[in-house]
């Protein structure tokens, strides 16, 4: 069960692609952090280069693109150079999925992030859950929908 609306999201640190430290505290007016199983699987491909296609929305909205997965940061590395991401893909690689457990978005069957992203407010509160099943992208449209929430808070 992902998070609730409402709740307070936890704290985090992990390393980008290019083994920078990204932390919580530095996603200053709002955040989407976007959960996603593997870099360069089909389903995963295809749903970030959605996103990176679609930036536009969330810079209008005010909010920092973050998209978390279980893969090492290299791996993350030659993902965002084959696939022109520019926005941060961050490593939580070891502990295996820490962070990803910290926010309820780890299938622990199968060792991976289930397909969750959290809207957070300034203040790292959850303002909506945009999630699909495994195999599935999550749509753009919903995330349009799920900005609104957060664009509200601030």
């Amino acid at each position: 069960m992902p998070l609730e609306v409402g709740s307070a999201a936890p704290r985090f640190a992990l390393a980008n692609q290019f083994g920078e430290t990204v932390d919580s505290e530095s996603l200053v007016g709002g955040s989407v952090v976007v959960f996603f199983p593997f870099a360069f699987s089909r389903v995963c491909t295809d749903e970030l280069g959605q996103l990176r296609e679609n930036l536009d929305l969330f810079d209008a909205a005010g909010v920092t693109l973050v998209a978390v997965s279980v893969d090492h940061k290299y791996t993350l590395r030659a993902f965002a150079d084959a696939n022109d991401i520019s926005f941060d893909l961050l490593a939580d690689f070891w502990p295996h999925g820490s962070v990803t457990r910290a926010f309820d978005a780890f299938d622990a069957v199968h060792g991976y992030a289930e397909r969750v992203s959290y809207v957070l407010d300034g203040s790292g509160t959850v303002r909506a859950v945009v999630s699909s099943p495994h195999g599935q992208g999550r749509p753009i449209s919903d995330y349009a929908r799920a900005l609104g929430s957060v664009e509200a808070a601030l």
